[in-house]
């Protein structure tokens, strides 16, 4: 199996990050699970905003950029929310992704893209963060530069459906998610 780098929301580094990354290790991967802050993760969206402007996005870059440091090219590059476009700005600088899994939002532009790039989202339907305009533009240019991307939209659930400690979550779509991740992950 390969492995996998999962880049945390604007919550931090949370249990249900480490839980997603116990998973994928027990479907055999190794999973990389770096916290981008260096603090105490939060319990609101609010309070992850303020963190992030406090630590400053490029910081939150470079971080994911020396998590990286070490593992190999085709390292899957996969986040949730934040950590989703965390993983698609690196993709410019890691032409050898296996793979682009994107949870809880959209991540990556069509410059980045090789052809035949393996890209899985998982968004929830209409998701308060990405309207569906936007994604479905963002769909169109990626799969025009080459990307073979599997879009799964999750009607009437919230923004982060798979984490079990936010009002958001549905155990139904998380289970449906983590079904087709691991499917994903394993074609690799």
């Amino acid at each position: 199996m390969g492995h996998v780098v999962l880049f945390h929301s604007v919550y931090g580094l949370r249990p249900a990050v480490l839980a997603a990354a116990d998973r994928l290790r027990a479907a055999g991967h190794r999973v990389h699970a770096p916290d981008l802050y260096g603090v105490p993760a939060v319990n609101s969206v609010a309070e992850g905003f303020a963190v992030l402007e406090r630590i400053g996005q490029q910081t939150v870059l470079d971080r994911a950029r020396a998590a990286l440091d070490g593992l190999p090219p085709d390292t899957v590059l996969a986040g949730f929310s934040m950590g989703a476009g965390v993983a698609g700005a690196l993709l410019a600088e890691r032409p050898e992704a296996a793979g682009l899994l994107l949870l809880h939002g959209t991540g990556g532009s069509a410059a980045a893209v090789r052809p035949g790039l393996r890209v899985q989202l998982h968004l929830a339907d209409p998701d308060a963060y990405d309207p569906p305009d936007e994604v479905d533009a963002w769909q169109r240019e990626m799969t025009a530069a080459g990307a073979d991307l599997v879009a799964h939209r999750y009607p009437g659930v919230g923004h982060l459906f798979t984490d079990p400690t936010v009002v958001d979550h549905d155990p139904v779509a998380a289970a449906l998610t983590w079904d087709r991740v691991t499917a994903f992950l394993a074609r690799g």
